[in-house]
């Protein structure tokens, strides 16, 4: 039996042109889209305290990202645990699924300077897409969260801090103060007696201000109060601790009369703060982490005469 191809030779190229040009409209419509999410979402968030709130959860989930992508999956995914783009998922040993492809989390990642009309430098921006677990081909995804105990967590919380931290008797506290930051004696004074959810309440705003007054001849505590205290919110979010006595119901109040970018602004304030203190709190883990690794095979190559076999 013979087989003629012939008829299926005759096949055209796509134009390479024609490629560069849907993937320049795509990126400029994706590009413009994340804008306009963005303009919609910081509006919501400046007027909306249980949105402002949402904001802070998905902010304290996604430490590492910008305040203003960190608005834009809450616009997208408000839910999302984990995201990563298609080389990422690859890595993983996994991928997105197809018909998931054209669903993406969008977010903005700097691009290639330019120089405006006025001789200064802008950024481009360029759309990245982004995907959850369940939008791959993982089943029954679940991300892992290491055991911390209090001990730890606290150890953390001190680890490398701004100012020094000083032990305090509970008459030498202000009422109802379980932490307080002294920026004259570059000291934070913390309550005797606390238990480990109180030391890391009181405690976490009051290294966000000593973070805030770093470096600065002129620290005013009530104008980076609430920035300190949603960068306190995030940390408790992250390390579970009990936030059920946050209260944002007059963070519209913070925000009036704000354009969007001043509202990002303010967010992105918050979000370093809190950034900054994970990262020395995430380095001191690891190191515990490491160390209880290396002591490990050398118990195990020490068994006591009991567990001899």
């Amino acid at each position: 039996m013979s087989t003629n191809f012939d008829s299926m030779l005759n096949v055209s190229a796509v134009p390479q042109d024609d490629r560069t040009a849907a993937f320049i409209a795509e990126s400029k419509n994706n590009r413009n889209r994340c804008y306009e999410l963005s303009e919609q979402i910081t509006a919501a968030v400046a007027t909306d305290s249980q949105m402002f709130q949402k904001y802070l959860d998905v902010q304290s989930r996604f430490d590492r990202y910008t305040a203003s992508n960190s608005l834009l999956i809450l616009a997208q995914r408000p839910e999302a645990q984990k995201l990563g783009d298609y080389s990422y998922w690859r890595s993983q040993g996994t991928f997105v699924k197809r018909q998931e492809r054209d669903n993406p989390v969008l977010i903005l990642e700097p691009g290639k300077e330019y120089e405006r009309e006025d001789g200064s430098i802008g950024m481009y921006y360029n759309a990245k897409k982004l995907y959850e677990p369940s939008q791959t081909s993982l089943r029954n995804y679940t991300q892992e969260k290491p055991q911390i105990t209090e001990q730890q967590l606290i150890r953390a919380l001190l680890s490398n801090p701004p100012v020094n931290i000083v032990p305090a008797e509970p008459d030498q506290m202000p009422e109802g103060k379980g932490a307080l930051f002294a920026p004259d004696e570059r000291c934070i004074y913390v309550r005797k007696g606390m238990d480990a959810q109180s030391i890391f309440l009181s405690l976490s705003p009051e290294l966000a201000l000593a973070g805030f007054a770093d470096g600065k001849k002129i620290y005013d505590r009530d104008a980076e109060a609430f920035h300190a205290y949603c960068a306190s919110y995030m940390l408790c979010k992250k390390y579970g601790i009990d936030t059920q006595y946050f209260d944002f119901s007059h963070a519209p109040e913070f925000f009036e009369n704000m354009e969007p970018q001043e509202v990002r602004a303010e967010l992105a304030k918050a979000q370093e703060s809190f950034k900054n203190i994970n990262a020395r709190m995430e380095k001191s883990l690891q190191q515990e982490r490491n160390q209880t690794e290396r002591q490990q095979p050398r118990a195990e190559s020490h068994p006591q005469r009991g567990d001899a076999r």
